[in-house]
């Protein structure tokens, strides 16, 4: 097996190790020793390729919320009919559907923003997810560019992905598949709120 795709190889098995440990024992009972044994390599081996549990971590978060992106992308190239309705369903059903995949994912996000990179890739990412669903409504011509400049849709969006990531936590915080009352509310609470954007025909 050729080098590059053999680091590819060991970073994936230590990943999947971390997850698989968040879901037993907790983000806070993690060591890079646990992870090491739980992925059958020498402790070494994981220094190679991080240098601490929160750089798995975080690693860990960037490879769910790239798989929650192109999740999105797929789903809401699917529908036929765009509307800010049907977008913010859309888009946030396709959340669930990678929340649900990698539940150790939700985890780390919930309980691990007191770190720092976590935190801030969180909202980074947060930013980038509000911008794109922007550019597909505009470039679906779903918003009212007339009323809004640029500066107010850019903040309008991402304080409903802001508004929708705290809906999430709630409802997720007891219920590892999400309390679908609560999804159901958060989506009607962010479409509500996004209905104002909307172009009027």
């Amino acid at each position: 097996m050729p080098i590059q795709a053999r680091s590819r190889e060991r970073v994936e098995r230590i990943l999947d190790a971390t997850a698989q440990l968040v879901l037993v024992d907790g983000i806070d009972g993690l060591t890079t020793r646990g992870i090491a044994d739980a992925a059958e390599l020498p402790v070494a081996s994981l220094y190679q390729y991080f240098s601490d549990k929160d750089a798995v971590l975080l690693a860990l978060c960037e490879r769910d919320m790239a798989e929650m992106d192109d999740q999105v992308a797929r789903d809401l190239a699917a529908v036929a009919d765009l509307t800010i309705a049907s977008m913010v369903e859309t888009a946030m059903r396709a959340f669930v559907k990678v929340y649900h995949r990698r539940p150790a994912f939700m985890q780390i996000w919930m309980r691990g923003r007191t770190n720092n990179a976590i935190y801030d890739y969180g909202r980074h990412h947060n930013k980038r997810i509000a911008e794109n669903l922007l550019a597909v409504a505009a470039s679906a011509r779903i918003v009212d560019t007339e009323a809004y400049t640029a500066a107010e849709l850019a903040a309008l969006a991402e304080l409903a992905v802001e508004v929708g990531d705290r809906a999430f936590q709630l409802a997720f915080e007891r219920d590892p598949r999400g309390d679908n009352f609560l999804l159901d509310q958060a989506i009607e609470l962010v479409t509500g709120y996004l209905e104002r954007i909307a172009k009027r025909p």
